[in-house]
Protein backbone atom coordinates (compact mmCIF):
# COMPACT_ATOMS: atom_id res chain seq x y z
CA UNK A 1 0.00 0.00 0.00
CA UNK A 2 1.46 3.82 -0.79
CA UNK A 3 2.57 5.96 1.57
CA UNK A 4 0.63 8.70 2.79
CA UNK A 5 2.73 11.38 0.41
CA UNK A 6 2.36 9.17 -2.57
CA UNK A 7 -1.46 8.55 -1.96
CA UNK A 8 -2.57 12.04 -2.05
CA UNK A 9 0.08 13.99 -4.13
CA UNK A 10 -1.41 13.29 -7.50
CA UNK A 11 -5.08 13.74 -7.02
CA UNK A 12 -3.48 17.10 -4.74
CA UNK A 13 -1.35 18.29 -7.38
CA UNK A 14 -4.39 17.43 -10.45
CA UNK A 15 -6.55 19.40 -7.83
CA UNK A 16 -3.97 22.40 -7.87
CA UNK A 17 -3.62 22.50 -11.25
CA UNK A 18 -7.20 22.77 -11.65
CA UNK A 19 -8.33 25.66 -9.46
CA UNK A 20 -5.51 27.60 -10.42
CA UNK A 21 -6.90 27.13 -13.86
CA UNK A 22 -10.09 28.27 -13.31
CA UNK A 23 -9.27 31.25 -11.02
CA UNK A 24 -6.84 32.29 -13.96
CA UNK A 25 -9.71 32.54 -16.28
CA UNK A 26 -12.47 34.30 -13.96
CA UNK A 27 -12.07 37.10 -15.72
CA UNK A 28 -12.48 35.64 -19.71
CA UNK A 29 -14.87 33.23 -18.96
CA UNK A 30 -18.76 33.50 -19.00
CA UNK A 31 -20.24 34.04 -15.46
CA UNK A 32 -23.08 32.77 -16.19
CA UNK A 33 -23.48 28.47 -16.65
CA UNK A 34 -22.81 27.70 -20.36
CA UNK A 35 -24.15 23.76 -20.30
CA UNK A 36 -27.41 22.82 -19.93
CA UNK A 37 -28.89 20.48 -17.21
CA UNK A 38 -29.17 17.45 -19.93
CA UNK A 39 -25.29 17.85 -20.76
CA UNK A 40 -24.38 17.60 -17.15
CA UNK A 41 -26.46 14.50 -16.60
CA UNK A 42 -25.51 13.27 -19.61
CA UNK A 43 -21.28 13.65 -18.42
CA UNK A 44 -21.65 13.07 -14.34
CA UNK A 45 -24.23 10.20 -14.18
CA UNK A 46 -21.90 7.14 -14.92
CA UNK A 47 -22.15 3.78 -13.35
CA UNK A 48 -20.48 2.69 -10.61
CA UNK A 49 -17.91 0.46 -10.77
CA UNK A 50 -17.20 -2.44 -8.69
CA UNK A 51 -13.45 -1.79 -8.33
CA UNK A 52 -12.99 2.23 -8.39
CA UNK A 53 -10.75 4.36 -10.15
CA UNK A 54 -7.44 6.27 -9.39
CA UNK A 55 -8.07 9.42 -7.29
CA UNK A 56 -6.51 11.33 -9.65
CA UNK A 57 -8.20 10.02 -12.33
CA UNK A 58 -11.53 11.06 -10.48
CA UNK A 59 -10.28 14.48 -10.10
CA UNK A 60 -9.63 15.05 -13.55
CA UNK A 61 -12.25 13.49 -15.03
CA UNK A 62 -14.71 15.64 -12.30
CA UNK A 63 -12.96 18.65 -13.56
CA UNK A 64 -13.96 18.20 -17.10
CA UNK A 65 -17.40 16.94 -16.75
CA UNK A 66 -18.58 20.33 -14.57
CA UNK A 67 -16.98 22.41 -17.24
CA UNK A 68 -19.77 25.21 -18.05
CA UNK A 69 -22.12 24.80 -15.11
CA UNK A 70 -19.77 26.26 -12.61
CA UNK A 71 -21.27 29.77 -11.73
CA UNK A 72 -18.90 32.63 -11.82
CA UNK A 73 -19.66 33.67 -8.74
CA UNK A 74 -16.08 33.75 -7.35
CA UNK A 75 -15.20 36.53 -9.77
CA UNK A 76 -16.07 40.38 -10.49
CA UNK A 77 -19.00 40.49 -12.39
CA UNK A 78 -21.14 38.81 -10.81
CA UNK A 79 -23.94 40.95 -9.02
CA UNK A 80 -26.66 38.50 -8.22
CA UNK A 81 -28.18 37.43 -4.91
CA UNK A 82 -25.79 38.47 -2.05
CA UNK A 83 -22.74 35.80 -3.26
CA UNK A 84 -19.02 37.01 -2.56
CA UNK A 85 -16.07 35.38 -3.26
CA UNK A 86 -13.14 34.12 -1.75
CA UNK A 87 -9.99 36.31 -0.59
CA UNK A 88 -6.90 34.13 -1.04
CA UNK A 89 -6.23 33.24 2.58
CA UNK A 90 -9.26 32.20 2.86
CA UNK A 91 -9.47 30.03 0.39
CA UNK A 92 -5.76 28.26 0.90
CA UNK A 93 -6.91 28.02 4.66
CA UNK A 94 -10.25 26.02 3.78
CA UNK A 95 -8.32 23.85 1.89
CA UNK A 96 -5.85 22.80 4.67
CA UNK A 97 -8.54 22.70 6.89
CA UNK A 98 -9.75 20.06 4.75
CA UNK A 99 -6.75 18.28 4.52
CA UNK A 100 -6.76 18.39 9.18
CA UNK A 101 -9.78 17.09 8.91
CA UNK A 102 -10.58 18.20 12.10
CA UNK A 103 -13.52 17.77 13.82
CA UNK A 104 -14.43 21.10 15.27
CA UNK A 105 -17.14 20.04 18.14
CA UNK A 106 -14.33 20.36 20.67
CA UNK A 107 -11.24 21.58 22.19
CA UNK A 108 -10.18 17.75 22.60
CA UNK A 109 -11.14 17.12 18.72
CA UNK A 110 -8.94 20.03 17.27
CA UNK A 111 -7.23 21.97 20.00
CA UNK A 112 -6.02 24.46 17.36
CA UNK A 113 -9.36 25.02 15.77
CA UNK A 114 -11.15 25.73 18.80
CA UNK A 115 -8.44 28.45 19.77
CA UNK A 116 -8.56 29.94 16.49
CA UNK A 117 -12.32 29.97 16.42
CA UNK A 118 -11.82 31.54 20.22
CA UNK A 119 -10.01 34.26 18.56
CA UNK A 120 -11.35 34.76 15.33
CA UNK A 121 -14.92 35.28 17.91
CA UNK A 122 -13.23 38.08 19.79
CA UNK A 123 -12.05 39.96 16.55
CA UNK A 124 -15.53 39.78 15.03
CA UNK A 125 -17.44 41.69 17.84
CA UNK A 126 -14.89 43.72 17.81
CA UNK A 127 -15.40 44.53 13.88
CA UNK A 128 -18.75 44.50 13.94
CA UNK A 129 -18.87 47.02 17.51
CA UNK A 130 -20.76 44.02 18.83
CA UNK A 131 -20.65 44.05 22.89
CA UNK A 132 -17.59 42.52 23.97
CA UNK A 133 -19.59 39.90 26.82
CA UNK A 134 -21.74 38.58 23.63
CA UNK A 135 -21.10 34.73 23.44
CA UNK A 136 -20.90 33.79 19.00
CA UNK A 137 -21.34 30.62 17.27
CA UNK A 138 -19.39 30.39 13.72
CA UNK A 139 -22.59 28.30 11.62
CA UNK A 140 -22.96 27.12 8.19
CA UNK A 141 -24.56 30.63 7.19
CA UNK A 142 -27.22 33.09 8.16
CA UNK A 143 -30.10 30.66 8.28
CA UNK A 144 -28.42 28.77 11.18
CA UNK A 145 -27.12 32.00 12.71
CA UNK A 146 -30.98 32.97 13.26
CA UNK A 147 -31.30 29.14 14.34
CA UNK A 148 -28.66 29.68 16.88
CA UNK A 149 -30.39 33.28 18.37
CA UNK A 150 -34.19 32.48 18.29
CA UNK A 151 -33.08 29.27 19.99
CA UNK A 152 -31.65 31.28 23.13
CA UNK A 153 -34.65 33.99 22.74
CA UNK A 154 -37.20 30.94 23.17
CA UNK A 155 -34.90 29.77 26.00
CA UNK A 156 -34.86 33.30 27.54
CA UNK A 157 -38.62 34.90 27.11
CA UNK A 158 -39.59 31.70 28.40
CA UNK A 159 -37.13 31.58 31.01
CA UNK A 160 -38.40 34.76 32.53
CA UNK A 161 -41.75 33.29 33.03
CA UNK A 162 -41.08 30.16 34.85
CA UNK A 163 -41.04 28.17 31.73
CA UNK A 164 -38.04 25.51 31.01
CA UNK A 165 -38.18 24.77 27.42
CA UNK A 166 -35.16 22.48 27.30
CA UNK A 167 -36.87 20.20 29.52
CA UNK A 168 -40.62 20.56 29.23
CA UNK A 169 -40.63 21.51 25.58
CA UNK A 170 -43.53 23.68 23.42
CA UNK A 171 -46.67 21.82 24.73
CA UNK A 172 -48.64 24.23 27.12
CA UNK A 173 -46.00 26.65 27.08
CA UNK A 174 -46.49 30.65 26.81
CA UNK A 175 -47.60 31.48 22.92
CA UNK A 176 -44.46 33.19 21.69
CA UNK A 177 -45.28 36.37 19.68
CA UNK A 178 -42.95 37.56 17.13
CA UNK A 179 -42.89 40.80 15.53
CA UNK A 180 -41.23 41.67 12.24
CA UNK A 181 -41.60 43.86 8.75
CA UNK A 182 -43.02 42.92 6.14
CA UNK A 183 -39.21 43.36 4.51
CA UNK A 184 -38.13 40.27 6.66
CA UNK A 185 -36.09 37.44 5.06
CA UNK A 186 -37.24 33.85 4.57
CA UNK A 187 -34.38 32.36 6.57
CA UNK A 188 -36.45 33.79 9.89
CA UNK A 189 -39.61 32.08 8.72
CA UNK A 190 -37.61 28.64 8.46
CA UNK A 191 -36.04 29.21 11.47
CA UNK A 192 -39.14 29.40 13.01
CA UNK A 193 -40.43 26.65 11.76
CA UNK A 194 -37.60 24.31 12.78
CA UNK A 195 -37.96 25.90 16.04
CA UNK A 196 -41.91 24.73 16.85
CA UNK A 197 -42.74 28.16 17.52
CA UNK A 198 -44.79 28.37 14.27
CA UNK A 199 -45.62 30.98 11.31
CA UNK A 200 -48.81 31.75 12.92
CA UNK A 201 -47.17 33.41 15.99
CA UNK A 202 -45.70 36.02 13.81
CA UNK A 203 -47.01 39.41 13.45
CA UNK A 204 -46.16 41.54 10.35
CA UNK A 205 -45.86 45.38 10.24
CA UNK A 206 -46.17 47.40 6.92
CA UNK A 207 -42.55 48.88 6.25
CA UNK A 208 -42.80 52.46 5.32
CA UNK A 209 -41.36 54.37 1.88
CA UNK A 210 -37.98 53.80 3.00
CA UNK A 211 -38.06 50.41 3.64
CA UNK A 212 -37.77 50.61 7.36
CA UNK A 213 -40.26 49.63 10.30
CA UNK A 214 -42.20 52.54 11.70
CA UNK A 215 -42.00 52.95 15.54
CA UNK A 216 -45.67 53.74 15.95
CA UNK A 217 -46.44 50.60 14.44
CA UNK A 218 -44.22 48.65 16.34
CA UNK A 219 -45.35 50.49 19.93
CA UNK A 220 -49.13 49.84 19.05
CA UNK A 221 -48.57 46.00 17.96
CA UNK A 222 -46.33 45.45 21.40
CA UNK A 223 -49.10 47.68 23.62
CA UNK A 224 -51.83 45.03 21.80
CA UNK A 225 -50.71 42.06 24.38
CA UNK A 226 -47.43 43.78 26.60
CA UNK A 227 -47.14 40.92 28.88
CA UNK A 228 -46.79 38.35 26.28
CA UNK A 229 -43.24 36.57 25.49
CA UNK A 230 -42.19 39.05 22.51
CA UNK A 231 -39.44 38.25 19.70
CA UNK A 232 -39.26 41.40 17.44
CA UNK A 233 -37.12 40.88 14.25
CA UNK A 234 -35.44 43.51 12.88
CA UNK A 235 -33.20 44.18 9.34
CA UNK A 236 -29.70 45.48 8.92
CA UNK A 237 -29.95 45.91 5.32
CA UNK A 238 -32.97 43.98 3.62
CA UNK A 239 -32.60 42.07 0.80
CA UNK A 240 -33.86 44.39 -2.03
CA UNK A 241 -32.49 47.98 -1.34
CA UNK A 242 -30.53 47.19 1.92
CA UNK A 243 -32.98 49.41 4.34
CA UNK A 244 -32.06 49.95 7.96
CA UNK A 245 -34.31 50.06 10.37
CA UNK A 246 -33.74 52.43 13.08
CA UNK A 247 -32.05 50.49 15.91
CA UNK A 248 -31.50 53.70 18.43
CA UNK A 249 -35.67 54.45 18.17
CA UNK A 250 -36.95 51.09 17.89
CA UNK A 251 -34.60 48.59 20.54
CA UNK A 252 -35.91 50.52 23.18
CA UNK A 253 -39.46 51.12 22.42
CA UNK A 254 -38.94 46.95 22.26
CA UNK A 255 -37.25 47.03 25.90
CA UNK A 256 -40.05 48.51 27.72
CA UNK A 257 -41.92 45.63 26.80
CA UNK A 258 -39.53 43.35 27.45
CA UNK A 259 -38.73 41.97 24.40
CA UNK A 260 -36.21 40.26 23.10
CA UNK A 261 -34.52 41.74 19.80
CA UNK A 262 -32.92 40.01 17.21
CA UNK A 263 -31.19 41.41 14.06
CA UNK A 264 -30.73 39.91 10.20
CA UNK A 265 -27.74 41.50 9.14
CA UNK A 266 -27.19 38.75 6.74
CA UNK A 267 -24.99 41.10 4.80
CA UNK A 268 -25.72 44.64 6.16
CA UNK A 269 -24.11 44.28 9.64
CA UNK A 270 -20.53 44.52 8.06
CA UNK A 271 -21.96 48.72 7.64
CA UNK A 272 -20.34 48.71 11.10
CA UNK A 273 -16.84 47.80 10.10
CA UNK A 274 -17.14 51.08 7.63
CA UNK A 275 -16.63 54.56 8.93
CA UNK A 276 -18.31 55.77 6.21
CA UNK A 277 -21.31 53.72 6.85
CA UNK A 278 -21.31 52.96 10.47
CA UNK A 279 -24.12 55.46 11.26
CA UNK A 280 -26.82 53.11 9.71
CA UNK A 281 -26.09 50.79 12.66
CA UNK A 282 -26.16 52.95 15.26
CA UNK A 283 -27.54 51.92 18.35
CA UNK A 284 -27.54 48.31 16.89
CA UNK A 285 -24.85 47.10 19.74
CA UNK A 286 -28.61 47.08 22.54
CA UNK A 287 -30.16 44.30 20.37
CA UNK A 288 -30.28 40.83 22.24
CA UNK A 289 -28.57 38.78 19.40
CA UNK A 290 -27.39 39.54 16.30
CA UNK A 291 -26.94 37.42 12.71
CA UNK A 292 -24.81 37.73 9.82
CA UNK A 293 -22.73 35.97 7.02
CA UNK A 294 -19.02 35.76 6.71
CA UNK A 295 -19.74 34.01 2.86
CA UNK A 296 -20.95 37.28 1.94
CA UNK A 297 -18.86 40.34 2.73
CA UNK A 298 -16.05 38.91 4.84
CA UNK A 299 -15.39 36.72 1.35
CA UNK A 300 -14.65 32.91 2.82
CA UNK A 301 -15.72 29.94 0.80
CA UNK A 302 -19.04 28.67 1.65
CA UNK A 303 -20.34 27.48 4.24
CA UNK A 304 -19.75 29.79 7.32
CA UNK A 305 -22.14 32.47 9.58
CA UNK A 306 -21.86 34.12 12.53
CA UNK A 307 -23.97 34.08 15.79
CA UNK A 308 -24.06 36.67 18.16
CA UNK A 309 -26.20 36.68 21.63
CA UNK A 310 -25.93 39.61 24.43
CA UNK A 311 -27.30 36.61 26.94
CA UNK A 312 -24.26 33.72 27.58
CA UNK A 313 -26.11 31.86 29.58
CA UNK A 314 -29.63 31.78 27.42
CA UNK A 315 -27.57 30.71 24.52
CA UNK A 316 -25.91 28.16 25.84
CA UNK A 317 -28.13 26.67 28.01
CA UNK A 318 -30.40 26.19 24.12
CA UNK A 319 -27.65 24.26 22.92
CA UNK A 320 -25.08 23.25 25.23
CA UNK A 321 -25.05 18.92 25.43
CA UNK A 322 -23.13 16.58 28.10
CA UNK A 323 -22.25 12.83 27.59
CA UNK A 324 -19.93 10.61 29.72
CA UNK A 325 -17.77 9.37 26.77
CA UNK A 326 -17.29 13.64 25.71
CA UNK A 327 -14.33 14.92 27.04
CA UNK A 328 -15.18 18.04 28.13
CA UNK A 329 -12.22 21.07 28.78
CA UNK A 330 -12.35 23.07 31.47
CA UNK A 331 -10.40 25.79 30.35
CA UNK A 332 -10.70 25.88 26.37
CA UNK A 333 -14.47 26.62 24.84
CA UNK A 334 -15.90 23.82 23.01
CA UNK A 335 -17.80 24.93 20.16
CA UNK A 336 -20.62 22.75 20.77
CA UNK A 337 -21.58 24.17 23.81
CA UNK A 338 -22.80 27.27 21.35
CA UNK A 339 -23.50 25.74 17.65
CA UNK A 340 -26.35 23.63 16.72
CA UNK A 341 -23.70 21.14 15.16
CA UNK A 342 -22.42 18.81 17.00
CA UNK A 343 -19.86 17.30 14.15
CA UNK A 344 -18.76 20.51 12.55
CA UNK A 345 -16.13 21.49 10.00
CA UNK A 346 -13.13 23.94 11.43
CA UNK A 347 -14.85 26.90 9.44
CA UNK A 348 -12.77 28.74 11.86
CA UNK A 349 -9.70 28.49 10.13
CA UNK A 350 -10.50 30.21 6.92
CA UNK A 351 -12.19 33.02 8.90
CA UNK A 352 -8.98 33.82 10.98
CA UNK A 353 -7.26 34.28 7.54
CA UNK A 354 -9.76 36.27 5.83
CA UNK A 355 -9.60 38.77 9.01
CA UNK A 356 -5.79 38.56 9.14
CA UNK A 357 -5.45 39.23 5.30
CA UNK A 358 -7.70 42.48 5.60
CA UNK A 359 -7.29 43.31 8.99
CA UNK A 360 -9.55 46.59 10.10
CA UNK A 361 -8.84 48.72 7.17
CA UNK A 362 -8.90 46.43 4.46
CA UNK A 363 -12.47 45.21 6.01
CA UNK A 364 -13.50 49.18 5.72
CA UNK A 365 -11.99 49.17 2.52
CA UNK A 366 -13.99 46.34 1.29
CA UNK A 367 -17.07 46.99 1.93
CA UNK A 368 -16.59 50.58 1.02
CA UNK A 369 -15.86 49.83 -2.41
CA UNK A 370 -18.77 47.18 -2.98
CA UNK A 371 -20.91 50.04 -2.03
CA UNK A 372 -19.57 52.47 -4.48
CA UNK A 373 -19.48 50.09 -7.27
CA UNK A 374 -23.05 48.97 -6.83
CA UNK A 375 -24.05 52.61 -6.91
CA UNK A 376 -21.84 53.18 -9.92
CA UNK A 377 -23.69 50.19 -11.80
CA UNK A 378 -27.33 51.19 -10.65
CA UNK A 379 -27.04 54.69 -11.52
CA UNK A 380 -25.25 54.09 -14.69
CA UNK A 381 -27.45 51.23 -15.96
CA UNK A 382 -30.38 53.20 -14.80
CA UNK A 383 -29.80 56.26 -16.79
CA UNK A 384 -29.67 54.59 -19.77
CA UNK A 385 -32.19 54.87 -22.49
CA UNK A 386 -35.27 52.18 -21.66
CA UNK A 387 -33.99 51.78 -17.94
CA UNK A 388 -35.20 52.97 -14.88
CA UNK A 389 -33.36 53.13 -11.20
CA UNK A 390 -35.55 52.43 -8.63
CA UNK A 391 -33.75 52.30 -6.13
CA UNK A 392 -30.94 54.05 -5.24
CA UNK A 393 -28.27 52.04 -3.03
CA UNK A 394 -27.77 53.04 0.32
CA UNK A 395 -24.97 50.10 0.53
CA UNK A 396 -24.18 47.49 -1.85
CA UNK A 397 -27.94 47.15 -3.02
CA UNK A 398 -30.22 48.68 -5.56
CA UNK A 399 -32.65 48.21 -8.26
CA UNK A 400 -33.21 49.11 -12.03
CA UNK A 401 -36.20 48.38 -14.21
CA UNK A 402 -36.19 48.05 -17.73
CA UNK A 403 -39.10 49.98 -20.19
CA UNK A 404 -41.09 47.99 -23.00
CA UNK A 405 -40.87 51.33 -25.48
CA UNK A 406 -44.08 49.97 -27.25
CA UNK A 407 -46.70 52.76 -27.40
CA UNK A 408 -49.48 52.22 -24.56
CA UNK A 409 -46.99 49.57 -22.74
CA UNK A 410 -48.47 48.20 -19.64
CA UNK A 411 -46.92 47.80 -16.17
CA UNK A 412 -46.94 44.09 -17.64
CA UNK A 413 -45.40 44.56 -20.52
CA UNK A 414 -42.36 46.42 -18.33
CA UNK A 415 -42.19 43.39 -16.12
CA UNK A 416 -41.25 41.23 -19.15
CA UNK A 417 -38.95 43.60 -20.71
CA UNK A 418 -37.47 43.97 -17.98
CA UNK A 419 -36.90 39.39 -17.28
CA UNK A 420 -36.00 39.72 -21.13
CA UNK A 421 -33.16 42.35 -20.63
CA UNK A 422 -31.82 40.06 -17.53
CA UNK A 423 -31.91 36.99 -19.49
CA UNK A 424 -30.12 38.59 -22.39
CA UNK A 425 -26.99 39.91 -20.45
CA UNK A 426 -27.36 36.36 -18.41
CA UNK A 427 -27.27 34.67 -21.81
CA UNK A 428 -23.96 37.11 -23.14
CA UNK A 429 -21.77 35.93 -20.05
CA UNK A 430 -20.90 38.97 -19.75
CA UNK A 431 -22.34 39.66 -15.49
CA UNK A 432 -24.97 38.32 -13.55
CA UNK A 433 -27.71 39.93 -12.34
CA UNK A 434 -31.31 38.26 -10.84
CA UNK A 435 -34.57 39.72 -10.89
CA UNK A 436 -37.10 40.38 -8.39
CA UNK A 437 -40.35 41.81 -7.33
CA UNK A 438 -40.56 44.94 -5.58
CA UNK A 439 -43.47 46.64 -4.67
CA UNK A 440 -45.17 44.79 -7.55
CA UNK A 441 -43.41 45.66 -10.33
CA UNK A 442 -40.63 43.15 -11.68
CA UNK A 443 -36.88 44.73 -11.04
CA UNK A 444 -33.68 43.69 -11.85
CA UNK A 445 -31.82 43.03 -8.24
CA UNK A 446 -27.59 44.84 -8.53
CA UNK A 447 -26.03 43.49 -5.61
CA UNK A 448 -21.63 43.85 -5.18
CA UNK A 449 -19.93 42.20 -2.41
CA UNK A 450 -16.81 40.40 -4.11
CA UNK A 451 -13.64 41.43 -3.08
CA UNK A 452 -12.11 40.90 -6.66
CA UNK A 453 -14.53 43.71 -8.61
CA UNK A 454 -13.16 46.39 -10.16
CA UNK A 455 -13.60 49.78 -11.67
CA UNK A 456 -12.70 47.71 -15.16
CA UNK A 457 -15.72 45.21 -13.96
CA UNK A 458 -18.24 47.84 -13.58
CA UNK A 459 -17.25 50.26 -17.14
CA UNK A 460 -17.21 46.74 -18.92
CA UNK A 461 -20.80 45.52 -17.14
CA UNK A 462 -22.35 48.79 -18.04
CA UNK A 463 -21.19 48.80 -21.72
CA UNK A 464 -22.18 45.14 -21.63
CA UNK A 465 -25.89 46.18 -20.61
CA UNK A 466 -26.19 49.39 -23.22
CA UNK A 467 -25.06 47.66 -26.43
CA UNK A 468 -27.34 44.47 -25.24
CA UNK A 469 -30.49 46.35 -24.67
CA UNK A 470 -30.52 47.62 -28.21
CA UNK A 471 -30.48 44.33 -29.20
CA UNK A 472 -32.98 42.57 -27.13
CA UNK A 473 -36.00 41.99 -29.66
CA UNK A 474 -38.86 44.59 -28.17
CA UNK A 475 -42.20 42.88 -29.46
CA UNK A 476 -44.80 45.74 -27.66
CA UNK A 477 -43.10 48.21 -30.00
CA UNK A 478 -44.94 47.05 -32.90
CA UNK A 479 -48.41 46.87 -30.94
Amino acid sequence: MADSETAFREPLETAARLALSFLAQLDRAPVAPTASLEQLRNRLVKPLTDRGIPPAQVIGELGSDVDGGILGSAGGRFFGWVIGGSLPAALAADWLTSVWDQNAGLYACGPAAAVVEEVAGEWLKEILCLPATASFALVTGCQMAHTTCLAAARHAVLRDRGWDVQRRGLFSAPLIRLISSSERHGTFERAIRLLGIGLDQITYLPAGEDGRLRADALEQALRTDPDAPTIVLLQAGDVNIGAYDSFANLIPIAKRYSAWVHVDGAFGLWASACPRLRHLTAGIESADSWATDGHKWLNVPYDCGYAFVADPDAHRAALTYRAPYLTHDTQARDQMDWTPEWSRRARGFATYAALRQLGRDGIADLVDRCCRYAHSLVTRIGSLPGAEMLWEPVINQGLVRFLDPGLGASPADHDRRTDEVIAAILASGEAFFGGTTWRGQRAMRVSVCNWQTSDADVNRTVNAVAELMSRVPQPSALK
